[in-house]
């Protein structure tokens, strides 16, 4: 009998169990309330993942610190937006950031998708919807119909290469009467994206949007040496911060509950040391590198006996479900040099946010002839996160050498350099530190949503006097 009464709990004591408990539950709604309104989703990153992904992804409605006068040439004016893909990609999105704000200033804008599948995946429903619920008409993107829409704009605007294909099998006989009225937005960097069959009307548009000055110097020099054709007038538009991105970035609160999160999730500690690439894995973006050269940095904290925490690398835009051949060795790497424990593999994501604010360092590490721009670098300078990146590509305008990150050859040459810089970051804290810091000031100064759309108006401006004097 002793043994059951010494469960029993008397009445007063039941009470205050039921009031705890009680207590302990709100406190959990609380945590978790908390947490849902800090997970932000942002754009740029992977075709077709899931609806849930679409439904929660978060796309700049409005520009806050923008002058809405200055597009007032805009309103009243229709403009044609043309995607090869409706996704959750780069591209796509960033189409989708310009369709918002021109409807925010009174502009009537229609959308196109080239490369539509037959059957709409989730993640194209929830868009559309998005496009929709926006005040943006979505049409289909052949028939007469949609050449009657094209003839009756004002302005297009062909997002990515790949939509000069759509000219020649919709336009047709009417390419001529449209080409001085399109704006021609190019993100490539990729080699294959030069073929005749997608650019060959690219002479005669109004002009070329390229996100970086280096992207526009190589289509100028590969077009004229490999196709024997000019470009048109080209306008460099540096990308911006969102406003929701922002406001986790400069909210310290946010940022450790964020932080403390994620790296449970891992199972780091919170002293350890976290270096991130945070793309979607392909050759391109250097991920196989990136681990070797974390693997090299290991031995030469070993060899040099140095005192540095425990070092992390952190992949983020994994494909869990795809066992692609990288992957795979991604994989297999990590486990041959017995660095597994070391290594931490994240599936796709639009939540960049958390991640920014869980690491100590972001590598990004693409390769050839670098990003077009790489928006996750401006995202981790406004986290105060130092970048070691390649010295290629759209990041040579965004990373300071020396002051905001450290810059690496591309290719296997960039292997030692990279190793050598983790090192340099892992063993000095006030450099790192510093770094990270200077990084802030320098996207506040050119990297914001304002500063986007204030090149965007100028030339949108431009291309629409262009294309008709008197309507501008």
């Amino acid at each position: 009998m002793a043994k059951y009464a010494s469960t029993w709990i008397s009445p007063h004591k039941s009470k205050r169990l039921l009031l705890l408990l009680f207590v302990f539950s709100i406190f959990v709604i609380a945590i978790l309330f908390l947490w849902s309104s800090l997970n932000y989703c942002y754009y740029r990153r992977h075709a077709g993942i899931a609806s849930a992904m679409a439904d929660r992804a978060v796309i700049p409605t409005s520009y806050s610190s923008f002058d809405k006068n200055r597009l007032g040439f805009m309103r009243s004016k229709f403009v044609l937006l043309v995607s090869h893909e409706l996704s959750l990609s780069g591209g796509p999105l960033l189409l989708m950031e310009l369709a918002f704000l021109l409807r925010n200033v009174g502009t009537e804008v229609a959308w196109m998708t080239y490369q539509k599948p037959a059957e709409d995946s989730e993640a194209i429903y929830s868009l559309e919807h998005k496009i929709l619920d926006r005040g943006v008409q979505v049409l289909p993107s052949s028939g007469q119909d949609a050449v009657n829409t094209v003839l009756k704009s004002d302005m297009i605007i062909l997002n990515t290469a790949v939509t000069g294909k759509w000219l020649e099998a919709v336009l047709k006989e009417h390419i001529t009467e449209v080409l001085p009225k399109i704006l021609w937005w190019i993100h490539e960097m990729r080699g294959h994206y030069f073929k005749l069959d997608y650019v060959k009307h690219l002479p005669y548009v109004a002009g070329a949007m390229i996100d970086s000055h280096s992207t526009a110097e190589y289509w100028k020099n590969r077009t004229s040496e490999r196709l024997g054709i000019a470009m048109p007038s080209t306008y460099v538009v540096h990308l911006g911060n969102s406003k929701e991105l922002m406001e986790v970035a400069e909210d310290a609160v946010a940022r450790r509950v964020l932080r403390e999160h994620i790296r449970e999730s891992l199972g780091v500690h919170n002293e350890d040391l976290l270096f991130a690439i945070i793309n979607s894995v392909s050759r391109g973006k250097g991920q196989d590198l990136f681990l070797q050269s974390f693997y090299e940095s290991l031995k030469l904290v070993h060899i040099k006996k140095l005192q540095v925490p425990a070092m992390h690398a952190v992949i983020v835009g994994s494909d869990m479900s795809g066992h692609t051949k990288l992957e795979m060795e991604l994989r297999t790497f990590a486990v041959k040099q017995g660095i597994k424990d070391r290594v931490h593999f994240v599936n796709k994501t639009l939540t960049v946010a958390p991640f920014l604010a869980a690491i100590d360092v972001l590598v990004q590490n693409s390769q050839a002839r670098g990003e077009c721009f790489g928006r996750i670098t401006i995202e981790a300078m406004a986290f105060q996160l130092p970048v070691l990146g390649t010295s290629a590509g759209g990041t040579t305008e965004i990373v300071i050498n020396g002051s905001t990150g450290l810059l690496h050859p591309t290719g296997k040459e960039g292997i030692p350099i990279l190793a050598q810089n983790m090192v340099k970051l892992a063993t000095q804290v006030e450099t790192r530190l510093t770094m990270g810091k200077k990084g802030f000031p320098r996207v506040m100064e050119r990297f914001m949503e304002h500063h986007m759309a204030e090149r965007i108006a100028s030339v949108l401006e431009e291309v629409l006097h262009k294309s008709n004097p008197r309507s501008s």
